[in-house]
């Protein structure tokens, strides 16, 4: 393309029918917000320095969301319509070449969609080319009016629409590409002379060709991609779009997902080929699952990476961890915050580990908490053991080397370590070292006392 692309993405807006107090464009669909699914879409086409979204409610909220993106903001302190929004981007959008605007509530326009709007007005003369749909029911959406040459004549909002004119099936989008330098020369011209008061952008179409320019309409393939959001119904049915999307995607590259209607995947999500999700999982954020592995149902897998041939037994909850190939996890395990496990671990039912790493073949199978732990490799941590790791001030480190073998039912009261290769016998509170090759017996001596029920029963 021989003239730059720019990029405005509305944003400003109350979103007061989402009967909320989060803004509209902060809502979530498919694992992202509103926005940043905009914003995603036209990083394909412009840079982050040729990209502004104008913002307004909520707008410190809105540009931490968008700050990871480096795009540019402008503000509108009160909104007063499309028009003047656009307005309020000028001193951040470039002046020349052409300049797409899109919204921040419309997420589901997709990059071929918008490459052949872009495509189509940069090869021809037009001053602007508005994206269009054709609808069974075009209910209130503004109408397009086109001239017997096929240029867009006007754009007619349903209100003020003749009873003709609501016939007819093409209506605007609200997507743009415009000529920037004769888009910012008239865009002054707007007034607020309609019934809400507001400075309309689709009277950009009637002051161009007032001024001899040619206003051209592109009508998409696939209308859907048009759904804005406005109620928390219309969000979610956005939000199961985009979850069918991923699914459909994920099995076409060779995943197996039993009953894909039920399980959640955010956008950000891979997957490897021959691994099967089981239904009613959720996994989220940026976790990759690699090849072969199995993901049991009812699992919640967040923000983690899995190793090729990892068996993740139904109802676990895996968060921000590291598990490593062919290990074993559950059923019922929860792993919370910056966990490392190795290679052909096995963790078993009720066992929750926090920030913990556990060393190649190290086994933990039953009611376990370990927590700010280093777990050897092939270490075995019996039945119903617990590291204390909080004193009520702080948190301390459990330190486990290679080989060691931990009873059931043991306390590792921290800091404490256990070296290479030894035993912690069954039922002990470990307070100090154990050094290596040593067993470890931190419990009183049984005393058994014959005929005590009888004397206290008083018989």
């Amino acid at each position: 393309m021989s003239s730059p692309l720019s990029v405005v993405i509305l944003a400003a807006g109350f979103g007061t029918r989402m009967k909320s107090r989060i803004t509209k464009v902060l809502h979530r669909a498919g694992g992202l917000s509103l926005v940043e699914h905009v914003v995603r879409t036209a990083l394909t086409i412009a840079p982050a320095d040729r990209i502004v979204a104008v913002i307004g409610h909520q707008s410190e909220s809105v540009q931490a969301v968008l700050a990871p993106y480096a795009v540019r903001t402008a503000l509108q302190d009160v909104p007063r319509g499309t028009g003047h929004a656009l307005r309020c981007a000028r001193g951040a959008a470039p002046a020349d070449g052409h300049l797409v605007v899109l919204y921040g509530d419309v997420p589901l326009l997709s990059e071929a969609t918008l490459a052949r709007l872009i495509m189509q007005h940069v090869s021809g003369t037009a001053a602007a080319t508005v994206l269009t749909a054709e609808l069974d029911d075009p209910a209130a959406y503004g109408r397009i009016i086109r001239g017997d040459d096929g240029t867009v004549e006007a754009i007619i909002e349903y209100k003020a629409a003749t009873e003709a004119q609501r016939a007819i099936r093409e209506i605007n989008s609200g997507i743009y590409c415009f000529n920037a330098a004769l888009l910012w020369e008239h865009i002054d011209s707007i007034t607020t002379n309609n019934p809400a008061g507001e400075f309309y952008l689709t009277d950009m179409v009637e002051i161009l060709r007032d001024n001899g320019h040619r206003v051209d309409g592109q009508i998409m393939a696939d209308s859907s991609e048009l759904l804005g959001i406005n109620t928390k119904v219309e969000l979610a049915e956005v939000d199961r779009l985009f979850r069918n999307r991923k699914t459909t995607k994920l099995m076409l590259e060779g995943v197996t997902i039993e009953r894909p209607e039920t399980v959640t995947i955010d956008v950000d999500v891979t997957i490897g080929a021959d691994t099967i999700v089981e239904p009613n999982t959720r996994i989220l954020g940026n976790t990759a699952i690699g090849e072969n592995a199995r993901i049991g149902a009812g699992s919640v897998i967040q923000n983690s990476t899995i190793a090729d041939g990892v068996l993740i037994q139904p109802y676990c909850v895996i968060e921000d961890s590291r598990i490593g190939e062919a290990a074993h996890i559950g059923p019922y395990a929860r792993l919370r915050l910056k966990n490392r496990v190795g290679a052909h671990v096995h963790i078993g039912n009720f066992v929750e580990l926090k920030n913990t790493e556990m060393g190649d073949g190290a086994k933990a199978n039953h009611l376990a908490y370990l927590g700010d732990s280093t777990i050897g490799a092939k270490t075995n941590i019996g039945a119903g053991t617990i590291t204390c790791n909080y004193d009520g001030k702080k948190k301390h480190p459990t330190t486990i080397g290679d080989g060691v073998f931990v009873g059931s039912n043991s306390t590792l009261v921290a800091p404490v370590t256990l070296e290479a290769g030894s035993y912690v016998a069954a039922g002990s509170v470990i307070t100090h070292k154990v050094t290596g090759g040593s067993l470890a017996i931190g419990r009183s001596r049984q005393t058994n006392k014959e005929g005590w029920v009888e004397k206290k029963s008083g018989l």
